[in-house]
């Protein structure tokens, strides 16, 4: 079972880069998508070259946000989870449930310029954690997504400029992330890639990605049930078409 996470940053904008070539030759079994900037309808329309089901969590606001999810096999349920501390709909959490397991697929908030939206993040982790703990109660758990935080050092190009200074890279998100890691999930990209430096995200400024100034913001977390079924995990930095590339995961059936 091939499962890939991919911040699309608008699927409108991304559907006119040969995106669905794109997923047609990866094959995905399930792909979770964020930043789609589209209501249910456009989507849809977007992705008509695609033979999936298709769940979207579009934001209220037009053109911003929002999440969805593309899978051959029609899941057992599907909810689009608001939490308490959201003011209004952005569509950041989709989630499905499977036979095997809980997906849950994310587009955590950036904590924005200057950190504005930094003490609404930290609630946003801190409830974003419980949920995720009531889910892990009942069977496996995937959590993906564009979780806009740097674990380490080596998730990014200069640590050093850039913590405790810029979205993605303070102490307080890096601790709402080993939170989760502490809860019982696994970063299945560096399980399995203990010291490999590879990026997921790369500004569309200052040629970034050709020079390779990037973060790795992208995860597949997953709970320990699962390691021993991860055939590989991922990260396909040639795939181009948003300012992020997708992230793999491969389970054994």
């Amino acid at each position: 079972m091939k499962l890939f996470s991919w911040n699309v940053n608008g699927v409108r904008a991304i559907a006119k880069k040969g995106f669905a070539e794109t997923i047609n030759d990866l094959s995905p079994d399930i792909l979770c998508l964020q930043e789609i900037k589209a209501n249910s309808e456009q989507l849809v329309d977007a992705l008509s070259g695609l033979d999936y089901h298709i769940y979207s969590n579009p934001a209220n606001r037009k053109g911003y946000a929002g999440t969805a999810l593309l899978t051959k096999t029609k899941p057992l349920s599907i909810s689009n989870k608001l939490l308490d501390c959201e003011k209004e709909n952005e569509g950041r959490i989709i989630t499905a449930e499977f036979t095997g397991f809980y997906l849950v697929n994310s587009y955590v908030p950036n904590s924005g310029q200057g950190l504005k939206r930094l003490d609404f993040r930290k609630i946003w982790d801190a409830e974003m954690l419980d949920y995720l703990k009531n889910l892990m109660s009942k069977k496996p758990l995937v959590f993906c997504g564009d979780l806009n935080v740097a674990h380490t050092a080596i998730d990014l190009a200069n640590p050093e400029s850039n913590y405790n200074k810029t979205a993605g890279f303070t102490q307080s998100e890096i601790d709402g992330l080993n939170h989760y890691l502490e809860s019982g999930l696994v970063d299945s990209f560096r399980r399995f890639h203990p010291t490999e430096i590879k990026y997921s995200f790369w500004s569309y400024r200052y040629f970034a990605r050709k020079k390779n100034i990037g973060w790795r913001i992208d995860y597949f977390l997953i709970s320990n049930p699962l390691i021993s079924k991860v055939k590989n995990a991922d990260i396909l930095t040639h795939i181009e078409g948003s300012d992020h590339c997708p992230v793999l995961l491969e389970l054994r059936n």
